[in-house]
């Protein structure tokens, strides 16, 4: 009779709950189209429609097939840099701008390599600083985290679009979302950080956005800098370098420590550095909380656009800060 209630309660479940939830496989994702409505859960659309403006470089930050504050400001961006009115929704018109930024397919199949899972995997990373600064390396802690950045995904829905497979071996197939995004723009202006609405922008001589990136950027108590500044040059594969005169919350020592290289520490795969004393654009190892938290005054983006930000700027490009509000001092990489 248990047995019974249960299997009636999961059908009921499904029934009213998943009704609406669309199945997330190769074929489904690629041939999605525009429907009307609120999409519920993770969805086809939507997930076509992130990968689709990663592509384009107006990154949604984490592709995870939902609805967020990232994807709203990316479809917003979009719209305007294609004169559509940019009220961040998804709509026909700007399905159909979207769709012709490219026919290739959103989703393809990869086979993992041994270099995949072979890491070097830093299996326990831990939370307080001070303890990172003992490890020789901050790299990934698994095959799926590393492929889930990779592919610019939650490691949720790599597992959602590969259901029981597992990531340990070399040459099993996945299904992973297809976000080359070309070579990067030529003969930018330069970079405009908007401490307001969270974003970095990348500007060509009209003024015209050729990328945008969600930004993690201060905070009340440390706010980013102010005015103008210029890129000094980029560290891929930097260092973290903590002066105790920062104070950060939940640092307990007063002398300075070094954490090493790699993904999870906490400036991540990229440091670009500019010419104000300790600020700089950087990565992170935490890529979903971007554009929801505040930095200790940095610009932190997602490790995968801070790395295409890096291959874009060069020493000498000019950094506006605009928008005054909130936002500062995360330690000098080197």
């Amino acid at each position: 009779m248990i047995r019974f209630l249960l299997v009636l309660a999961a059908m009921l479940a499904l029934a009213c709950g998943g009704a609406r939830s669309a199945k997330l496989d190769l074929a489904t994702v690629n041939q999605a189209q525009f429907a009307a409505g609120e999409p519920q859960d993770v969805d086809p659309t939507v997930l076509k429609a992130q990968i689709l403006l990663d592509r384009a470089r107006f990154s949604p930050g984490l592709i995870d097939g939902r609805l967020s504050e990232n994807l709203t400001k990316a479809l917003g961006a979009f719209q305007q840099a294609n004169g559509l009115p940019s009220d961040g929704k998804l709509t026909p018109e700007t399905w159909g701008k979207l769709t012709a930024t490219s026919a290739d397919p959103v989703l393809v199949t990869y086979e993992v390599t041994r270099k995949d899972v072979r890491g070097p995997f830093t299996r326990r990373v831990p939370a307080r600083m001070e303890r990172m600064a003992r490890l020789r390396r901050l790299g990934y802690r698994n095959a799926v985290e590393k492929l889930a950045e990779r592919f610019h995904v939650s490691e949720q829905l790599l597992r959602t679009l590969n259901p029981g497979i597992g990531f340990r071996k070399p040459g099993t197939t996945l299904v992973v979302p297809d976000v080359g995004r070309g070579d990067p723009p030529a003969g930018i202006a330069g970079i405009e950080v908007d401490k307001g609405a969270r974003l970095v922008r990348v500007l060509d001589p009209s003024g015209k956005w050729l990328a945008v990136y969600p930004a993690s950027i201060g905070s009340d108590e440390n706010p980013a800098p102010s005015g103008m500044a210029e890129v000094k040059r980029v560290v891929r594969n930097p260092t973290y370098h903590y002066d105790p005169d920062l104070a950060f919350k939940g640092v307990k020592t007063k002398r300075p420590f070094t954490i090493a290289a790699g993904p999870n520490n906490p400036v991540g795969t990229v440091w670009i550095d500019l010419a104000i004393e300790s600020y700089g654009i950087h990565g992170t190892p935490e890529p979903g909380k971007i554009g929801t938290t505040f930095s200790h005054g940095c610009i932190r983006l997602t490790n995968w656009d801070a790395e295409d930000l890096g291959s874009i700027v060069q020493p000498g490009t000019k950094v506006e800060f605009k928008n005054e509000i909130a936002h500062t001092v995360d330690g000098l990489a080197r």
